[in-house]
């Protein structure tokens, strides 16, 4: 006989906050929901757990289904759990931060989300549930975890410049950065390796591309070391 249980069971779902970046400032990825409640209004990606996957397995599997993202750097974030978080039934969420390279991902709406998009952090649209509270969690944690990790490296293009670098992390950490002092801070980690490639941008003049190598980094981490900015 099946198992009766004495206590009823909350619906669990996972949420997941997708940031991007280009040279406008860090984006969100939000998907407009196609269906009650809440139907037409934006909101995170997400969805509700099958019985038989793990919850990295769920939160992968909505990304595909409602945005069409694959691989992506995706972490565990924080539970929500109030009581009316959700008008229909009760609902807890798991929800995570994924970090994604702009120019490889084009997301397309699709399963209950009837579009999905790109928007800037700070030009954000009303949303749905408690997603506003999801996402500013997420973006409090990439903002204190981006000075002693270098997942900023996931928003990056391959190759990169040390300019479009210093963007990145005046935008996470919103501040200035002085570029000598910057520049020197990064380079003495001895993580960037120089490539024989430019990038041209209009009238300025060409800029050397680095690339980040994990392997060093991962490596030295495994001895001890401490990426701080």
């Amino acid at each position: 006989m099946p198992h009766t249980y004495k206590y009823p069971r909350a619906a669990l779902t996972v949420d997941c906050v997708v940031f991007g970046f280009d040279q406008g400032g860090l984006q969100v990825l939000l998907i407009q929901r196609g269906l009650a409640p809440f139907k037409g209004k934006w909101a995170l990606p997400g969805g509700f757990v099958e019985e038989r996957e793990t919850l990295d397995e769920a939160a992968r599997r909505e990304l595909l289904e409602e945005t069409g993202l694959t691989d992506v750097y995706l972490e565990q974030l924080y539970t929500f759990g109030a009581v009316d978080r959700d008008p229909r039934e009760r609902v807890v969420s798991v929800a995570y931060y994924a970090l994604v390279k702009l120019a490889g991902h084009h997301p397309t709406g699709a399963s209950d989300a009837s579009d999905a998009a790109w928007f800037s952090v700070g030009n954000l649209p009303p949303l749905a549930f408690d997603h506003e509270d999801i996402l500013k969690t997420g973006l409090a944690r990439v903002r204190g975890k981006v000075r002693y990790e270098p997942i900023g490296f996931e928003l990056l293009p391959q190759k990169f410049t040390l300019s479009q670098l210093q963007h990145l992390y005046e935008a996470l950490l919103q501040t200035p950065l002085d570029k000598r002092n910057f520049r020197k801070s990064i380079q003495s980690m001895g993580l960037l390796v120089g490539l024989k490639e430019q990038a041209r941008s209009g009238a300025h003049r060409p800029a050397q591309l680095f690339r980040f190598e994990r392997r060093r980094y991962n490596a030295l981490k495994m001895r001890g070391f401490n990426f701080e900015l």
